[in-house]
């Protein structure tokens, strides 16, 4: 008689402007052009999450969101002490940032990334890995409890893959 000792895994997809975390392991998708998501994974909690941000910082005079990195990542950092998390035991890594035609972007995938960077060197956070730049976009898949990423690249990103779940239900 073999005995399954497989633990349930949270599934989540992370739309743009969005920040998740979790103190139980979750699987986070997202789809990625020139927006960039930060993964976090504390080493020695065996957490994490991920936020999906769209722009570097907040316009002048426009009210602060979680769609700019200088939001989004002091936001996803809290998220994670919250439940217990260190600094100092905090990984990150980057993805995204594409120059992705059609999409407008100019330099903005650029911009998200370098500001990512500098937020998280700010916080003593370090960078393990990343996946950045480009001309394709992206599909990611993180598992919060190992610090695991899955990349897929692709040439066209459409308006479904950003809201996967919606379409399926006829929203």
């Amino acid at each position: 008689m073999s005995v399954n000792h497989a633990v349930e895994v949270y599934r989540y997809h992370l739309e743009p402007g969005s920040i998740f975390a979790c103190g139980e392991p979750a699987m986070v998708s997202t789809v990625l052009g020139t927006c960039v998501a930060i993964c976090l994974h504390d080493r020695r909690l065996k957490i994490g999450g991920m936020n999906h941000f769209l722009y570097p910082k907040t316009k002048a005079f426009a009210r602060p969101t979680v769609h700019e990195a200088t939001v989004a990542i002091p936001a996803l950092i809290k998220m994670m002490q919250r439940q217990g998390s260190r600094l100092e035991d905090m990984e990150a890594q980057i993805f995204g940032g594409g120059e992705i035609s059609g999409l407008g972007g100019g330099d903005i995938g650029y911009k998200n990334v370098k500001m990512a960077r500098k937020l998280l060197k700010k916080n003593g956070i370090r960078v393990v890995s990343e996946d950045v730049g480009g001309l394709k976009g992206r599909r990611l898949i993180f598992h919060t409890g190992t610090n695991e990423a899955l990349i897929m690249k692709t040439h066209r990103i459409r308006r479904g893959d950003y809201y996967p779940y919606r379409q399926r239900l006829g929203a």
